[in-house]
C-alpha cells in the first residue's frame, strides 16, 4: 500500500529528529487513535491524552517500528491501544463489559462508517471469538487474565485469540 510506504518513510524520518515527519503522521493518524482512545477510556479528555502520549511515543521510539510486524499504522494504534488500557486500569471506575456499546457523542462520517464495519465484521465471528476479543481488546485483559477468567491453558487462550483476529481482519478487508 502506497500510504503504509509513506508512513514507514515517515518513521524513518522520525528516527532521524524530523519534526515535519512526526507532524505528517499526526495528521494522518491522530484521529484514529483520538477514536481508539475515546472508544476504551470514553472520556475526550482521557482521550486526548494518549493521543499527546501516543505521538510522544512515537517520537522517542520510532526507531522500534518493524516493517516485518506490521503496518505503520498497526504499530502507532498498538501503541495507542497499550496507553489507553494503562490509562483504564489506573481508573476506579471501569465500565462494566456491557456498556461498551452504550452511545457515545457523534462522530464524523467517516468514524461512524469504520464503526459500522467493525461492528458486522465482529457479528460475523461466533460467540466465543466475540467475547475473547472483547475481554481482551475492550476491557484490556491480559493473556494470563483470560486464562484464568476462562479456565483454558495460556497457549489455548493465545491460539483461540489469534485465530479470532485473523477472522476479523478477513471480515474487515
Amino acid at each position: 500500500m502506497m500510504g503504509d510506504t509513506e508512513d514507514a518513510e515517515l518513521l524513518r524520518q522520525v528516527t532521524l529528529g524530523n519534526e515535519e515527519a512526526l507532524l505528517a503522521l499526526y495528521r494522518r493518524h491522530a484521529s484514529y487513535v483520538h477514536a481508539l482512545a475515546r472508544r476504551i477510556l470514553r472520556d475526550k479528555d482521557e482521550a486526548k491524552n494518549v493521543v499527546q502520549e501516543t505521538f510522544l511515543r512515537i517520537w522517542n521510539k520510532a526507531e522500534y517500528f518493524d516493517p516485518e510486524l506490521g503496518t505503520p499504522r498497526t504499530w502507532i494504534l498498538t501503541i495507542a491501544h497499550r496507553l489507553a488500557l494503562k490509562a483504564l486500569k489506573r481508573r476506579p471506575d471501569t465500565l462494566p463489559l456491557e456498556d461498551w456499546d452504550a452511545p457515545v457523542e457523534s462522530v464524523g462520517t467517516e468514524e461512524h462508517l469504520d464503526r459500522i464495519r467493525v461492528a458486522r465484521a465482529l457479528e460475523a465471528l461466533d460467540g466465543e471469538e466475540r467475547r475473547l476479543l472483547e475481554l481482551a481488546y475492550f476491557y484490556g485483559y491480559s493473556h494470563s487474565d483470560l486464562a484464568l477468567i476462562l479456565g483454558w491453558p495460556l497457549g489455548t487462550v493465545k491460539s483461540r485469540l489469534r485465530r479470532a483476529l485473523k477472522k476479523l481482519e478477513v471480515e474487515l478487508r
